[in-house]
């Protein structure tokens, strides 16, 4: 989950609600992100790679070391991009945390019956987790000494901490995530034939954006809520997943930290790489391809911003490159979610 400190937690729901994409809006991407799952996640039972048997001895992404005496097979998974990962790795999970927001806000890959729910992801039902008897869990962390680790180990099953964002490297962290779970489930070699395909599709995708022939290349990838009866603007600007993505492809981002600061927001989030204005502030990124997340709540934000004539005069809206990304693109995912998201900008660029 994308955890922004300074957010009430009433605006964190609602920006992890931004994530549920829905149909309405400017522009919707139609079924972005299905091609990416259907091209990419194989069926388990068909998967002929195989599955290490020794001893593991890893140092996990808080730089703690974790030594198992045979690669973990009853995991417990307290992070959705982490249920993801294991699912991709062919790895069903004993026990997750909040199955059911999983399941809204991730479609990648999907959570199979039987599965353990104990609870909320920052607050686990521990008698429930460790009644699943797991040889492993795996949480995500930014430090050695976060407490749910001290409170984890204090039952004696291993603790494989992941490292929650980094701002310097998206895509790499997403891509170590998925390699730290291989590792400690023995999938290692499942691991590198998806990362080998993930750089694929983003090889082969960057070349379609090429043949596009953009008006700019300039973009903003954006989320928001509602906050005392105002519309919070949350954009993604360097160091954010999406943000990466979008570079990838060949964009050049249009949030910049001058940008951010000139609103008195004192720069992007430096794990997470997201920002904070309001409407006014989209100004700033003049002609920008502008693509957001989008939701059909009764208090949706995407409702007032197509109220709003800051919104409706944006070079963007009036030229029909404002893009509402698809439901079900989990904006904090693994590299199935990557790939749906990057469908997602592909079949928009294309569609304009």
């Amino acid at each position: 989950m994308i955890r922004i400190p300074s957010l009430t937690a009433a605006a964190a729901t609602l920006a992890v609600a931004a994530f549920a994409l829905t149909g309405c809006g400017t522009t919707t991407v139609d079924s972005a992100g299905n091609a990416a799952v259907a091209a990419a996640s194989q069926d388990c039972a068909a998967d002929t790679t195989t599955t290490a048997t020794g001893a593991v001895s890893m140092t996990d992404g808080v730089g703690r070391t974790v030594k198992l005496d045979k690669p973990a097979e009853r995991i417990a998974v307290l992070e959705w991009q982490q249920i993801e990962d294991a699912l991709t790795l062919c790895v069903a999970p004993v026990a997750v945390s909040d199955s059911a927001g999983y399941g809204t806000y991730v479609s990648a890959e999907t959570i199979p019956e039987g599965v353990v729910d104990i609870g909320t992801r920052g607050e686990p039902d521990l008698d429930t987790l460790y009644a699943a008897n797991p040889d492993l869990i795996i949480i995500e962390a930014f430090g050695a000494d976060d407490e749910l680790i001290t409170q984890l180990e204090a039952r004696g099953v291993p603790v494989l901490a992941t490292l929650g964002a980094n701002g310097a490297d998206p895509i790499g962290n997403m891509k170590s995530v998925f390699s730290m779970i291989a590792e400690a489930t023995g999938r290692t070699e499942r691991a590198e034939a998806v990362l080998g395909s993930f750089d694929k599709y983003l090889t082969d995708a960057k070349a379609k954006v090429e043949t596009a022939g953009l008006p700019t290349s300039s973009f903003l990838f954006f989320d928001g809520w509602i906050e005392g009866g105002n519309v919070t603007i949350r954009p993604y600007g360097k160091g954010a997943l999406f943000t990466a993505l979008g570079e990838e492809l060949g964009m050049t981002t249009a949030w910049t930290d001058e940008i951010d600061k000139s609103y008195g927001n004192g720069g992007v989030d430096p794990a997470y790489g997201l920002g904070q204005t309001d409407i006014e502030g989209l100004t700033a990124v003049g002609g920008a391809n502008l693509f957001y997340s989008n939701d059909d709540t009764a208090d949706s934000y995407v409702t007032e911003l197509a109220k709003n004539p800051i919104w409706t005069a944006l070079p963007a809206v009036k030229e029909g490159r404002s893009y509402a990304f698809p439901s079900g693109v989990w904006g904090a995912g693994g590299p199935l979610s990557c790939q749906q998201a990057i469908d997602a900008f592909v079949n928009a660029l294309l569609k304009g």
